[in-house]
């Protein structure tokens, strides 16, 4: 006969972060840093550019890297670049600020009254595929050479991106949370930013990003077009400048100042963001 075997359990030790990384190899470990693989790719396309400025073999068309990054020490030392960039910058966040104070107040409207949905889905429609540099003689006409002209298209190229990822993100917020919500007596205000602004910061966030990328590269560009503002010029403006007076390596430093203002707003403020909001609470992985 066969007899019953006693039941047991074997307590055992919880696999910590530690014990993963000692798994893996030297290499894994060093390739798991993320930061690390980023700046292989930036190293890869730095040699890619060196090779090819060689073989091109003219300056005036195309400086090689060594040459660029010359040319953005000096400016960063002399304090040229950075003045442009400070100057640029100032413009970008009132003009962003500004796109995000209108944006949540569209949609704020738009999720408490039909009303406020006609009017997001009317200007949406109206003014979303209208490019933000197409309305700079607009904004010439209305408010002069001026930091306001700039301001303008920064708004316009800012609120309609943001205003419709939040809305849909407000949308898509479960039925579950809102009558979770209500139950509390949240209503209003309350309501969108206890409720809808935490459940719907995914999109909130794509928003913002896309926002601030068309900000951005708006701004650059509205320089390029007409230049100083208010007898200041920006970032864009010391790119044109260098153009007209054939500084090709100042230009691609420039450029190179662009990028790496976006890739530090990317990495730096977003991220940073991400981490201790989204990715804490477990929305995205």
């Amino acid at each position: 006969m066969n007899t019953l075997r006693k039941e047991y359990e074997v307590a055992l030790e919880p696999f910590t972060q530690s014990e993963l990384a000692r798994s893996l190899s030297l290499r894994q470990r060093i390739w798991q840093q993320g930061w690390i693989r980023k700046s292989m790719i930036l190293i890869v396309l730095a040699v890619l550019w060196e090779v090819a400025a060689r073989i091109q073999n003219n300056d005036l068309l195309l400086p090689s890297f060594l040459e660029t990054a010359h040319a953005f020490i000096d400016g960063i030392a002399s304090g040229e670049l950075l003045t442009k960039v400070w100057i640029s910058l100032t413009v970008l966040i009132k003009g962003y600020l500004i796109g995000i104070v209108l944006a949540f107040g569209l949609t704020t409207l738009a999720v408490s009254t039909q009303l406020g949905r006609d009017l997001l889905s009317t200007l949406t429609a109206m003014f979303n595929p209208l490019p933000a540099i197409a309305l700079l003689p607009l904004s010439l006409l209305w408010f002069g050479l001026g930091d306001n002209s700039l301001i303008f298209v920064l708004v316009h190229s800012v609120l309609w991106a943001l205003a419709l990822n939040t809305y849909s993100g407000f949308l898509a917020v479960s039925e579950t949370q809102r009558m979770a919500g209500r139950n509390y007596g949240l209503r209003g205000l309350r309501f969108v930013w206890y409720i809808l602004i935490p459940a719907a910061l995914p999109s909130i966030l794509a928003g913002l990003k896309i926002g601030w990328a068309f900000a951005w590269r708006t701004l650059i560009a509205a320089e390029l077009v007409f230049g100083a503002s208010s007898g200041k010029g920006g970032l864009g403006w010391y790119i044109f400048q260098n153009r007209n007076e054939l500084y090709t390596d100042k230009v691609f430093a420039g450029l190179a100042a662009v990028i790496i203002i976006g890739l530090l707003v990317e990495n730096l403020l977003f991220a940073t963001i991400e981490r201790v909001t989204i990715k804490r609470w477990g929305m995205l992985r």
